[in-house]
């Protein structure tokens, strides 16, 4: 239960600076001594795409909390048996940073009408994230080949599920920045693929946000964070 308290106040925390940034929370009309162009403000307002996908990571945000709270229950039943993660996983965690950083330089390349750096950072991006995920099928094969299947343990299952589900997402991210990477190879105009850029790289950096919370999770150091915590509190 700590777990899912500890991911669903970092998810609010990011999401209530997100929101803050974005002046959704803005009432220039009451401003005294200003004079507002309505219209003006009108056409300057948070693009719909980008509201959208606020409103899209929220209901992932759910779904993932969901699943660690389902997982934090199941644990402390007595036929829970861990399983040993495969080191693999701290590579394909390393690889998933890479991308997160690769397209978030990608978006400051957008500002700066860097075409030639954009290009690299969306191929490296995609290049990672894509590596990312044939790793996390490496950790499955590995641990089946040690006899660690998805109907032997509950541990396991819940293992190979949040695995899955993260990884899906990852791969329709993968779609939308194939997408943008294409547009941006035939030469679209720089200031339409700003916004396409932006929402990659938050979405990315969601998803990489996620991950190291399940890492934590599966790996017991969400545990031991909550009770250093408690220890601190008391």
């Amino acid at each position: 239960m700590s777990a899912i308290i500890l991911f669903t106040v970092t998810i609010a925390a990011i999401a209530g600076w997100w929101l803050s940034q974005q002046r959704l929370a803005a009432k220039p009309w009451l401003e005294q001594g200003v004079d507002v162009d309505l219209r003006g403000e009108r056409g300057s307002s948070v693009p719909t795409a980008k509201i959208g996908l606020g409103v899209f990571l929220a209901v992932v945000g759910s779904l993932f909390a969901l699943l660690i709270s389902a997982y934090s229950m199941r644990n402390s039943m007595v036929d829970w048996r861990e399983l040993p993660l495969p080191r693999l996983l701290w590579f394909n965690t390393g690889v998933l940073v890479v991308s997160s950083v690769a397209l978030q330089w990608a978006y400051m390349a957008a500002r700066r009408d860097d075409i030639d750096g954009l290009i690299v950072g969306l191929l490296i991006g995609g290049a990672s994230a894509v590596t990312f995920l044939a790793g996390q099928l490496l950790v499955w094969q590995q641990l089946k080949a040690a006899g660690y299947f998805v109907a032997s343990n509950p541990a396991n299952s819940f293992f190979y599920l949040i695995t899955a589900v993260h990884g899906l997402h990852l791969m329709g991210g993968l779609v939308a920045l194939g997408r943008t990477t294409a547009k941006v190879w035939r030469g679209a105009p720089m200031m339409q693929m700003r916004l396409s850029v932006e929402l990659c790289a938050i979405y990315w950096h969601f998803l990489l946000l996620v991950w190291l919370i399940l890492l934590g999770l599966l790996t017991g150091w969400t545990d031991n964070f909550i009770d250093i915590c408690r220890q601190l509190l008391t």
